[in-house]
């Protein structure tokens, strides 16, 4: 049967959104975390080809005439994409002076064992030798020096902290006992929805272009921390309605199904 196409693609597209709901609500009380949004598009052949293109026979009538789907089979929903939400979290108080949070479009640059990647999720510390690394062991990065003409590598970068009491500025600008040992990088992008995700708050940028060369308006705060910026009674209401969406869509998969299995058993009669 044709028309099973249609409820069958909306259940799988709603099924897509459960999974995405479902991941936000997960990460409600991860810092850093940015929540996803999932767009759908109804794909009617009908109404892309125009009225104009249905042939209705002039004749007499035959029953196979009663039976042309006009590609209605390909009449679908299906999933239009999914972008990331990166509206600014609440900065929660931790009093932790490795725990630092962003204020504006900024993130922190991590070295990973795959690159470099960045990051909102602004848990540090120190670890034995004084490098400052994620709770998963990135290490925290330093700002190139535009006087430098040659890039360093990443991994000439990584911020290394000498024993003693650390002071961070809103500009990033890193002191141990009122000296001045380095700055960490603050980056932006020209264009915040060309990140991808990656898993544990990561986002990689496929474009270096991306990169914003002018200083940006983010600055840090010190003992603060980026919340979630999922608001987890409003995806909760969601993941109901898309629920209750799916499951209505499952009795009309089963409608459907019955029918045609009635139709075969009305035939086996004849």
């Amino acid at each position: 049967m044709k028309d099973l196409w249609v409820p069958l693609s909306g259940a799988i597209s709603q099924q897509r959104k459960i999974d995405v709901l479902a991941n936000n609500i997960a990460n409600a009380n991860t810092p850093g975390f940015k929540k996803d949004h999932i767009t759908f598009k109804e794909h009617l052949t009908a109404l892309e080809k125009g009225y104009q293109d249905i042939d209705l026979p002039n004749k007499e009538w035959a029953p196979e005439d009663f039976y042309r789907s006009y590609d209605a089979e390909n009449s679908l929903v299906k999933v239009a994409g999914n972008f990331t939400d990166f509206k600014q979290g609440n900065l929660m108080p931790t009093n932790n002076p490795f725990d630092l949070a962003i204020k504006g479009k900024g993130f922190f640059e991590v070295l990973t064992p795959n690159g470099i990647r960045y990051t909102k999720k602004g848990i540090f510390s120190p670890d034995q030798k004084g490098q400052i690394t994620t709770n998963s062991g990135n290490m925290l990065l330093s700002k190139i020096q535009e006087e430098n003409p040659q890039a360093p590598k990443p991994q000439d970068r990584v911020i290394t902290l000498p024993k003693g009491k650390a002071v961070i500025t809103p500009e990033g600008e890193v002191h141990v006992d009122k000296k001045l040992i380095t700055k960490i990088s603050l980056v932006e992008f020209n264009d915040i929805h060309a990140l991808r995700k990656e898993g544990d708050s990561l986002f990689i940028n496929k474009d270096i272009k991306n990169i914003k060369k002018t200083q940006g308006q983010s600055s840090i705060l010190q003992g603060f921390l980026e919340q979630s910026n999922v608001n987890p009674i409003g995806e909760i209401s969601e993941l109901l309605k898309a629920y209750r969406h799916f499951e209505s869509l499952q009795r009309a998969i089963k409608t459907y199904d019955n029918i045609g299995g009635r139709a075969v058993n009305d035939i086996a009669r004849f």
